[in-house]
């Protein structure tokens, strides 16, 4: 188990190990390459610069217009022409009015123009369904940008960001992702932005997870890595014991999301 905070020879090592993860996945899907959708953001684009020299990747580059920043577009562009991926922009918007028009009878109302997760969904799993087209289209494994702790808490879209064949960096924290981003040169600037998954104008991953990263990190590593109690981490962590014990409680909820569907047991 790796500390949170990682020195150059385990970067070293840990880039060494992702990115034979990757070129094993694809081989032993018999896949002819990868296919990863760039966000502009910290985790897709480390995923990109461990996958392109091991594996035949493209790149997916999918903005809503209202939502997603022209700089975000411009990074995502960037980093699939640094790493010398082809890639293809395809503006999601139509397809999002489209969904919600034929959805209209079953979304939720909106309150006081408030958009709803059922709504705000609709665009990762949008995502998803473009990222399997150029997948079975061209013979590509879909390459996750999930990192541990939007795993652990549940913090995606199950069949959107969570539809995937492989996720690279699902072994790594958020705060853990940064340190690899700086080791394999992303620019600081992708690195400094507020993480958001983009489901609504000014969303940001913190501000809906409640903790910062860094916070956050800590105490999942002390729950699940050392398996620590709800108490035991909070009075190691000065942190209210209220506090861990509701993200000990979103991590049981969330289990569902990281598991394949149930099946029953029958005698």
């Amino acid at each position: 188990m790796y500390p949170l905070s990682l020195n150059e020879p385990a970067l070293a090592e840990i880039t060494r190990q992702l990115k034979n993860f990757i070129q094993g996945s694809v081989r032993s899907a018999r896949a002819k390459g990868a296919v990863v959708a760039l966000s502009g953001g910290v985790d897709s684009s480390v995923v990109a610069a461990l996958a392109h020299d091991v594996a035949d990747t493209t790149a997916l580059i999918l903005p809503e217009t209202a939502v997603t920043s022209a700089q975000d577009v411009l990074d995502a562009t960037s980093i699939a022409e640094v790493y010398g991926l082809p890639f293809t922009v395809i503006e999601i918007n139509d397809l999002i009015d489209c969904f919600k028009e034929a959805a209209r009878p079953i979304l939720p109302v909106r309150m006081n123009g408030q958009v709803s997760i059922a709504e705000a969904n609709l665009k990762p799993r949008i995502r998803m369904t473009l990222s399997y087209v150029t997948s079975n289209a061209d013979l590509r494994l879909v390459l996750g940008t999930g990192n541990k702790t939007e795993l652990l808490m549940g913090y995606f879209t199950k069949y959107g960001d969570g539809g995937v064949d492989a996720l690279p960096i699902g072994r790594l924290y958020k705060t853990q992702v940064f340190q690899l981003a700086r080791y394999v040169g992303i620019p600081d600037r992708i690195i400094a932005k507020a993480p958001s998954a983009g489901l609504w104008l000014g969303q940001t991953d913190e501000e809906e997870l409640g903790l910062s990263y860094d916070v956050l990190d800590r105490i999942l590593l002390e729950l699940i890595d050392k398996e620590k109690t709800v108490k035991e981490t909070a009075k190691l962590l000065d942190v209210e014991p209220k506090r861990v014990q509701e993200i000990s409680d979103r991590v049981h909820r969330a289990k569902h999301k990281r598991h394949t569907p149930l099946l029953p047991t029958i005698t």
